[in-house]
């Protein structure tokens, strides 16, 4: 085609031309020069450009290195279930609700472990997952909101498992970066949705095709469905981590058809901190005043979701949605004990945040509060250890990732933080991180909550704000559990304050956590009813 086309310009050419024989012979060598030089350029340009893919193939495989062994390790299957907004205590086990009923999370709980004290290092979707993938802290990662993107250089825990020879695959919400649901690192097999995505009729990207759903297609089971599928398809010669990332429980809350109503009528007890906003006895207790002012917004009581919604009615259709994803994981206990690998097999059950019911007068996640910052957090695994175990060591999702390579018996790289839980389940005796930090940026869609860093130790809960005119806060949370009153201003805990906030500033400047993120938003706020037309 390119040979063709340079002739008949030639040709053109001739014709055109006037003068002797000579000249017009003079012309064709310049002219064949001309058309020679080109498939040189093309040639070279092509040799490049293939050079430049190569280099850019060996510089990704380089970047994710083969991890160091632990000695006489036998690596195990993994199946990580991650649900959405599930608060910590809201399981039929712990009793915070009389009438709810989770017999697989009671399973979970009854043949393996629950960590009482289960924290993530920020409550919000988008950086919670993230530090579950990458084991990093949100500052770190970057992933520090729900719209900040992905900066294409991190590195997610399962492609070191794909290195050491797993079959991997992700099922569910991703929601990391962008709307986008295409395929991501570290996985053989994908299925995820856009955003949010939806809990009816969903659209599924399925390996780089879209796949829709109708008939009243229910996103968790379809997600639980397919999972199983893929465990029936699997290579058994080979280990295998599957991801099931639910969308459930976020709002706006839709159970499956077959739980609606199943808890109408139930009563929701109010928390003990639920009416001080109302009146000033918020005052008395030193609360701060974005606490008050947040009462009547999008993540408050008053104006939830900015409707006027019965509370008691919210939380039995939150508790609805909630049994799917319960159902969900007695379906993979009972693949697992029909096909065999459920003694070997390590299933981690956890929350992406916490969740506030009314606590301080405020819903939703996002604060420092202790509902809102501890996740739900079962581990079975029958060969590792005797079920039954309650464990109070506080344990943090950047914890995940090196627990997760210890069982495929890799060791984490150095930049991970946090610690393998597998020594705490074979013996909750040993000596454990004594503290947990916290961070939350203020975001242009929910201006209600301020920047947030926080320590917490078993006694004392320390929490710092940035760039807004209102009080710290220090609770005593060891007799004070409900946060009720602030100590910050009390002389005789001055010291025990100072302690606390030269250990929370040495933590962010040791991990270059000193910036505050900015990102540009030329759009409408979501969420602040106050401002909703201006940029």
């Amino acid at each position: 085609m390119r040979k063709g086309g340079n002739q008949k310009c030639n040709d053109a050419l001739q014709i055109s031309l006037k003068g002797d024989f000579g000249e017009r012979t003079t012309i064709k060598i310049i002219l064949r020069k001309i058309i020679m030089k080109k498939r040189i350029y093309f040639l070279i340009s092509f040799f490049v450009a293939c050079l430049f893919i190569s280099i850019s193939s060996y510089t990704q495989n380089k970047s994710v290195p083969h991890l160091k062994q632990i000695l006489n390790a036998h690596p195990r299957n993994v199946i990580f279930i991650l649900t959405d907004d599930h608060r910590y205590d809201f399981m039929g086990f712990t009793g915070k609700i009389p009438w709810l009923h989770t017999p697989n999370m009671d399973r979970l709980a009854k043949e393996g472990a629950w960590f009482k004290n289960a924290f993530v290092t920020t409550s919000l979707c988008s950086p919670s997952r993230a530090s579950i993938l990458t084991g990093q802290y949100s500052h770190v990662h970057t992933i520090v909101d729900n719209s900040a993107p992905e900066p294409g250089n991190l590195i997610y825990f399962p492609q070191y498992l794909q290195q050491a020879g797993y079959q991997t695959a992700f099922f569910g919400k991703w929601h990391m970066g962008s709307e986008d649901d295409s395929p991501r690192p570290g996985f053989d097999h994908w299925e995820s949705f856009k955003g949010q995505g939806v809990y009816y009729n969903p659209a599924l990207n399925i390996n780089g095709k879209r796949i829709s759903y109708n008939d009243s297609t229910y996103i968790t089971d379809l997600l639980a469905k397919d999972a199983i599928q893929w465990l029936n398809k699997r290579n058994k010669n080979k280990p295998f981590f599957l991801f099931l990332s639910h969308k459930a429980v976020h709002a706006e809350f839709y159970p499956a058809q077959r739980h609606r109503g199943m808890y109408a009528g139930n009563k929701y007890p109010l928390p003990s901190t639920y009416y001080q906003t109302l009146s000033d006895e918020y005052k008395k207790l030193n609360w701060p005043e974005w606490v008050k002012q947040q009462r009547y917004s999008w993540h408050g009581v008053d104006y939830m979701y900015h409707g006027h919604y019965d509370i008691n009615e919210m939380v039995q259709r939150y508790c609805e949605t909630l049994m799917a994803v319960d159902e969900s994981i007695g379906a993979v206990l009972d693949y697992l004990k029909k096909e065999g690998p459920d003694q070997s097999t390590m299933i981690i059950y956890m929350g992406d945040n916490g969740f506030s019911w009314g606590e301080h007068g405020l819903i939703d996640k996002r604060h420092f509060y202790e509902e809102s910052v501890k996740v739900p957090f079962l581990v079975y695994c029958p060969d590792l250890f005797k079920g039954g175990k309650t464990i109070t060591k506080m344990v943090q999702n950047i914890d995940v990732a090196p627990t997760i390579l210890a069982s495929a018996g890799l060791q984490k790289p150095d930049y991970m933080p946090g610690k393998s839980i597998i020594q705490l389940l074979q013996d909750d005796t040993i000596q454990w991180r004594e503290k947990i930090f916290y961070e939350y940026y203020w975001e242009y869609d929910f201006p209600m909550t301020p920047t947030v860093f926080g320590v917490r130790t078993d006694k004392y809960k320390y929490m710092h704000y940035q760039g807004i005119w209102d009080t710290n806060e220090l609770y005593d949370i060891e007799n004070d559990p409900d946060e009720t009153t602030n100590l910050i201003t009390k002389l005789e805990y001055q010291e025990t304050i100072k302690q606390l906030a030269a250990e929370l500033f040495s933590w962010l400047q040791s991990t270059n956590g000193m910036q505050i993120p900015l990102k540009k938003t030329l759009r409408h706020p979501s969420g602040d009813y106050r401002h909703p037309t201006q940029y």
